[in-house]
């Protein structure tokens, strides 16, 4: 990789006049404003910038005024911790004023407000994440961030035990940095702190466990984390079964839309239903990546690796075309993959109108007949027209 700048590198976003007018309202009073974290080290690697923070030596209070007094819309997302958060012609701008932890219980913090942008960065995370960048995109990097990011090396600004017992969290947010970033060798004192903080990840919460969870599963580099977590006995924290990697493999050669976190799940859970339920409850999946997961860990019907065009059809018809193509990416098979996703549909041409208009009294005959007429028409490759599904209907029903 080559040496990275003094300057960011021109950003369509930070030319923007979204940008211009938050930067210009914050600056009104003679206060210092920095871009900081993701969007200039995402900047720096010629990456997508997404959320674009900003770092203040105002008060969190009179962020909030200036921005209003602009005209711009603002909302009061954490005064208590000095966030601030502008929407702007539909891009959010969250504005956090310089901070030093007074004292701090695990995740939380008593805080106060600083214009020392060393110690500010001093209680950030990692070093990548610990760059700041003017409004004219001249970078500051109190804690060596650049030449970690150059490096590949995922290091936490001071004692990564220290920076751990802050926040749990921070254990697996670590592999997902690693996953996402990493390329030199692991720093073995953060590995070491992280495996002795990994009992505790079940003590915080299965929104964000999940959230950082599937952040690591779709990134560059997640078999290779993954197994160094496993290795670790980190990963068992989270999943304790012994992940199907073989799986995964196979799954990550056949993707070809991009990866997906909860089919990639799916993938190193393999058969164990018992857990993809428990493991659905812990992470406060929605009822939609509930009954996904389940489906996807133990489908209902089972898709041979050579399926042809009339299996293929059979099953989405069942299960649906996204599920039927996700289930031939865990077989590792993309050319099957793109066959179900081309798939087009037939409609069943009968209804409950039909069973009645052949003398059918309302009640469970009819859905049974109806049943009884569809898998006969989907056993004949959906071939039958709608008079000979209504002559079988009329045989069900006598």
């Amino acid at each position: 990789m080559p040496t990275l700048p003094a300057f960011l590198p021109p950003q369509p976003w930070l030319s923007q006049g979204a940008t211009h007018a938050v930067l210009r309202a914050l600056a009104a009073e003679g206060a210092t404003v920095r871009f900081v974290g993701g969007a200039v080290r995402d900047a720096l690697l010629g990456r997508p910038v997404e959320d674009i923070d900003l770092a203040s030596t105002a008060p969190p209070e009179t962020n909030l005024r200036l921005l209003r007094q602009a005209g711009l819309t603002a909302i009061p997302t954490g005064l208590k911790h000095g966030t601030v958060t502008a929407v702007v012609e539909g891009r959010h701008f969250e504005i956090t004023t310089l901070r030093a932890d007074v004292e701090t219980f695990g995740r939380h913090a008593r805080v106060a407000f600083t214009e020392d942008w060393e110690g500010d960065a001093a209680r950030r995370d990692f070093t990548m994440n610990a760059l700041y960048a003017d409004a004219d995109g001249r970078l500051h990097d109190p804690t060596g961030g650049l030449a970690d990011l150059r490096a590949g090396r995922v290091r936490f600004v001071g004692d990564p035990a220290t920076r751990i017992a802050e926040d749990r969290l921070r254990a697996l947010r670590f592999f997902r940095f690693l996953a996402s970033y990493g390329r030199t060798p692991v720093d073995r004192r953060a590995l070491a702190a992280c495996r002795d903080a990994a009992p505790q990840l079940n003590e915080l919460s299965g929104e964000r466990i999940r959230n950082e969870l599937f952040r690591l599963l779709v990134a560059p580099r997640a078999l290779p984390v993954l197994r160094l977590m496993q290795k670790h006995g980190i990963l068992a924290e989270i999943l304790p079964a012994v992940p199907d990697f073989r799986r995964l493999t196979r799954l990550r050669r056949a993707e070809a839309g991009g990866p997906d976190a909860l089919r990639r799940l799916a993938a190193l859970l393999a058969d164990h239903v018992g857990l993809a339920r428990d493991l659905a409850s812990r992470l406060h999946l929605s009822r939609e990546q509930h009954e996904r997961l389940a489906l996807l860990v133990a489908p209902p019907v089972a898709m041979a690796r050579d399926a042809d065009k009339s299996e293929l059809r059979r099953i989405a018809y069942r299960l649906g075309v996204p599920a039927t193509v996700d289930l031939a990416l865990l077989l590792g098979r993309r050319r099957l993959a793109d066959r179900a996703r081309a798939l087009t549909l037939p409609r069943f041409p009968l209804g409950g109108r039909d069973a009645l208009a052949l003398g059918a009294l309302p009640g469970p005959q009819v859905g049974r007949a109806l049943s009884a007429v569809e898998d006969w028409w989907v056993g004949r490759d959906f071939a039958p027209d709608r008079g000979a599904c209504l002559e079988q209907l009329a045989l069900r029903l006598r």
